[in-house]
């Protein structure tokens, strides 16, 4: 397949993220609509650090599988691939916590801080979702290009259906704290979240169609998953003051299917 037609087929499959985004701009939803909508968000990133831990830990554990079994492979390259799926998992996490920490600080010291503003800010949280799926995505974007270079166009077109209908979930994770703001998300702020979170599966096409590389695939993959527990850990703490339990439960359950489900898309077909 084409480098054009192969970018192509990586544009659809992260511009369906669009598709989850206008749920950012409800007005004022019932509360327990909104703590639905953060319990949904909770249970796609949870499912998305699965993913994203286990499509990164593959290559490291079928290098230590080589070793075990004495037929060849470097365990000088798998400690240093255990070394990047650690320390992109720290970085991912910490550099966002680190983020947050100064941002904080930056409003305390002017004198228009409120106390509204001691947490992040639902925009500021879908603006660090956004930036660790978009991390997560560049990996799905390097399997698409690579499957696509190396000619195996069916594989490619159904890893494109796969993420797609994955991307669309995404979207909706992305703006689920908007739901309900105080003020709306504007149009331009959706798109800019869309551009961050499903424009890097473009990216990403590109590189693993150029060139392949596993360890650039753990990096990436790493660092995303980093990020979404970070995220995770702001959306629980909006859960944890809800009133209505059962339904942040409901809420998880029903994202982790979503998750699940639209993977075995890409299961099938051996993605």
């Amino acid at each position: 397949m084409s480098l054009t037609k192969t970018l192509i087929l990586g544009f659809i499959a992260g511009a369906t993220i669009v598709l989850g985004l206008p749920i950012g701009r409800m007005r004022a939803p019932a509360p327990r609509m909104r703590t639905m909508l953060n319990a949904l968000a909770v249970g796609v990133l949870f499912f998305l650090v699965i993913d994203v831990f286990s499509n990164a830990y593959q290559p490291i554990q079928a290098q230590l599988h080589a070793l075990h079994l004495h037929r060849g492979g470097s365990g000088a390259r798998a400690v240093l691939d255990v070394a990047l799926l650690l320390g992109g998992a720290a970085v991912g996490l910490l550099s966002l916590a680190g983020y947050q920490k100064w941002s904080r600080s930056r409003r305390a010291s002017s004198s228009t801080a409120s106390s509204s503003n001691e947490h992040t800010s639902p925009a500021q949280i879908s603006m660090m979702i956004a930036l660790g799926i978009g991390l997560h995505n560049f990996g799905e974007g390097l399997a698409i290009g690579s499957s696509s270079h190396l000619g195996a166009i069916g594989l490619s077109t159904v890893l494109v259906i796969g993420f797609g209908l994955h991307n669309a979930t995404e979207g909706f994770g992305i703006v689920s704290p908007l739901a309900g703001a105080a003020h709306r998300p504007s149009w331009g702020f959706l798109g800019l979240v869309a551009l961050i979170g499903g424009g890097p599966t473009t990216l990403g096409t590109l590189v693993g169609w150029l060139w392949s590389s596993t360890t650039l695939s753990i990096v990436f993959l790493s660092l995303a998953g980093g990020s979404i527990i970070f995220v995770i850990c702001q959306l629980l703490y909006v859960a944890a003051k809800s009133a209505n339990p059962t339904t942040v439960y409901l809420g998880v359950t029903a994202g982790l299917l979503a998750g699940f489900l639209t993977d075995i898309i890409v299961m099938s077909a051996g993605g």
